[in-house]
């Protein structure tokens, strides 16, 4: 997260939710585009493993469980912190992002705090400005501290920052943060991405030979 000088140190302390990344700015969208990202939003399957298919199966609870075991310190509650990274997956995955990128992401903006708030109004996990629910969402900000909302608002927002950027990480990044044409928090974001990527190492199961 960028820090900002608060003034006092025991201010900071007596408010251990408030975090002090940057926010999105509002910028009028075209009418397909808010349509498209309201469709986004308003999809709310549950979490859910991949697909059925066992090598990507495996593959997927080799992930999680590396990544509960990096998690641990940070969050020691076991079912909190696999339910926030099943949901991190398949959000990430639902919106054709990587979920490291995410990872990255929450653990820059909110030090995977669930009820962040930035010194600008931006709620939680991945700190989202209110006004996307307004924008997008039913209107209902409150519901931006709900683990998946916020999550999911999250994903499809940098989603629509790197279709705008065409695939430019940091210039989305710029976006996502408020802070566009600055290398800071794009840095920040893109080093902690790389801490988080892992590539599972179980091999795929073995086929059966058949005997001729």
């Amino acid at each position: 997260m960028l820090r900002r000088r608060l003034g006092c140190g025991f201010v900071a302390a007596l408010l251990p939710s408030l975090a002090t990344a940057g926010a999105q700015q509002y910028e009028p969208l075209t009418a397909s585009v808010r349509t498209a990202l309201s469709a986004s939003i308003s999809d709310d399957r549950p979490p859910r493993p991949p697909s059925n298919d066992i090598r990507e199966r495996l593959a997927y609870l080799e992930w999680l469980g590396e990544m509960s075991e990096r998690m641990k310190k940070r969050m020691p509650d076991y079912q909190s912190r696999r339910e926030m990274l099943e949901t991190i997956y398949y959000e990430s995955k639902r919106a054709g992002l990587d979920p490291a990128l995410m990872l990255g992401l929450i653990q820059v903006e909110s030090g995977f705090r669930k009820y962040a708030i930035s010194t600008a109004g931006a709620r939680g996990l991945t700190q989202v400005m209110p006004f996307w629910a307004g924008l997008i969402g039913d209107g209902d900000a409150k519901k931006l501290f709900n683990l998946q909302v916020n999550v999911r608002y999250g994903c499809v927002v940098f989603r629509h920052y790197l279709d705008t950027e065409q695939g430019d990480y940091f210039r989305a990044l710029g976006r996502y943060n408020g802070s566009l044409g600055r290398a800071d928090y794009p840095n920040l974001v893109l080093g902690a991405w790389k801490r988080w990527e892992y590539a599972p190492q179980l091999s795929p199961p073995s086929l059966p030979v058949a005997k001729p």
